[in-house]
């Protein structure tokens, strides 16, 4: 079973974040959300990704990059 962690664990596990970005990465898709009860977890493979990605966004890039 795969470990979970709240919004505000995940902020603090990739270098003191705010809980807004991580909810902002959410929104946008940059990061799944797992849902438990009323609470909004994420997965501990889903920090890695981003850890693993440089913390790059997902946006597409502009011309001339």
């Amino acid at each position: 079973m795969e470990v979970l962690v709240s919004v505000e664990e995940a902020a603090r596990r990739l270098g003191g974040l705010s809980k807004w970005t991580i909810h902002s990465w959410l929104s946008k898709g940059r990061m799944q959300r797992t849902k438990v009860g009323g609470r909004t977890m994420i997965r501990e493979s889903e920090l890695l990704k981003v850890i693993e990605d440089g913390g790059k966004s997902a946006s597409p890039r502009r011309r001339g990059d």
